[in-house]
């Protein structure tokens, strides 16, 4: 198979970049974009000259996911090693010098683990490639690689017919308030049915995306597999996997899948980074994310291209509020500092159609998906992030007193079941410091 126009030129600035001195650059596209072929060929033209390559995973599951690309590429791998960076991080003292370190999800890079092995191998050429070249602070890798080649961004992957389009979704969304966190992400433990606090799953795939595949994401394994089941409950095909399950098994698990006999595979982050799960039509979200990493992961999973195919993404976790679509173009530093003292946040950038409830950008006058028209005050309320959400979220506020009140948002819900203009929701919020 050919590499595509734009793949021959990663590859070509990638070695423009190692001939002017750089000697870690980080390949960047987005996923679905075919960033193991390019890994394969620069792979393939290192080993044909005896020259030795080392490939790193963080998953044992892409092992021999990668294996079969470099193998069907043509990838001479008796000078070829794949393994997973826990592996080889111990064994790094028997492993033969490599002339070039690959690495897989390169926004891993910054870890311990990963820098050991680079620092075991000083004269050694890499180069890495991820879809987000952030860590979850939104810092950047600088401290690892010392180039960033970027490659077109996805939007012009979907307009020109190398990744699916897609409608996005976005329905009755949690309450994240009450999450803790830890190390800059949503801890999951005690999210359980129970709560329902993520609207009816099965209802929105009924009508969103019926009889198609879909990946549904899960915030703990013990989810996941109620999830399976009551999609099993209710006729819907679904089976659950996680990086305990057998490999046997997984691989059936998956075979079925491709074959259509099972229609939902739920899971937490497995099918995640790296985990090219085929033909996938619609991802379901219901794992709440502070990484754009994962979101970007999760949420296109589902957008390989297939002729006349149209993605569908399900998100009951309003995590397109927090980081916009996506294929939204998004700008890329490597020395990016931390924006975990930022202060302002984020402009909201998407609203849900009062009609389809599909997700769209904030400044549309049109639904692209049904047609709805939006009113001029919509456009006012879209300059408020905060009601925005609140709108999508349907928080339900039952308390006595406007003192209950934790937030401007739940200001604002107070007032509308109080029959208040917005405008005293506001002062209040401003007199008790919420804004």
């Amino acid at each position: 198979m050919p590499l595509r126009k734009y793949q021959t030129e990663l590859i070509a600035r990638t070695r423009e970049s190692w001939a002017s001195g750089h000697k870690r650059p980080c390949i960047v596209l987005g996923c679905g974009g075919g960033k193991s072929v390019i890994v394969a060929e620069i792979a393939r033209k290192t080993t044909e000259k005896g020259n030795r390559v080392l490939f790193i995973v963080h998953r044992k599951e892409l092992c021999e996911q990668i294996r079969k690309t470099f193998e069907w590429w043509g990838v001479d791998m008796d000078f070829c090693t794949i393994g997973m960076v826990q592996t080889i991080t111990r064994r790094v003292s028997k492993i033969r010098p490599p002339s070039l370190i690959i690495t897989d999800e390169n926004h891993h890079c910054l870890a311990n683990s990963y820098r050991r092995i680079y620092d075991a191998f000083p004269n050694a050429y890499s180069v890495g490639v991820t879809a987000t070249p952030i860590r979850l602070d939104g810092s950047g890798l600088g401290d690892v690689n010392d180039d960033l080649i970027i490659g077109p961004p996805t939007s012009w992957l979907i307009e020109n017919g190398y990744l699916a389009p897609y409608r996005y979704y976005s329905v009755k969304l949690i309450d994240t308030e009450a999450l803790k966190t830890r190390h800059g992400e949503f801890v999951m433990d005690g999210v359980t049915l129970d709560k329902r606090i993520y609207g009816d799953v099965i209802q929105s795939y009924r009508r969103f995306a019926d009889g198609m595949k879909a990946v549904c994401y899960c915030p703990t394994i013990a989810y996941s597999e109620q999830m399976a089941d009551r999609f099993n409950a209710d006729g819907i095909p679904a089976a659950h996997i996680d990086g305990s399950t057998d490999r046997r098994e997984r691989e059936r698990i998956v075979e079925q899948f491709r074959k259509g006999e099972i229609r939902m595979l739920c899971n937490v982050d497995l099918i995640s980074e790296g985990f090219d799960v085929p033909d996938c039509g619609a991802a379901i979200l219901l794992r709440p994310t502070k990484s754009l990493t994962l979101y970007i992961q999760q949420s296109m999973r589902c957008m390989r291209y297939q002729p006349g195919k149209t993605a569908v993404i399900i998100d009951h976790v309003g995590n397109v509020f927090r980081h916009g679509f996506p294929d939204d173009d998004r700008e890329w530093d490597l020395y990016a500092k931390s924006t975990k003292k930022a202060k302002k946040k984020p402009e909201v950038r998407a609203k849900e159609c009062p009609d389809c409830m599909a997700a769209v950008p904030a400044n549309a006058a049109v639904c692209p998906q049904c047609g709805h028209k939006f009113r001029a005050e919509n456009r006012e309320i879209q300059e408020d992030g905060s009601a925005k959400i609140e709108e999508i979220r349907r928080i339900v506020v039952d308390y006595t007193r406007p003192g209950d009140c934790k937030n401007y948002r739940e200001l604002l819900e107070y007032a509308k079941s109080h029959g208040y203009k917005p405008g005293w929701a506001y002062f209040q919020a401003k007199e008790r410091g919420y804004l």
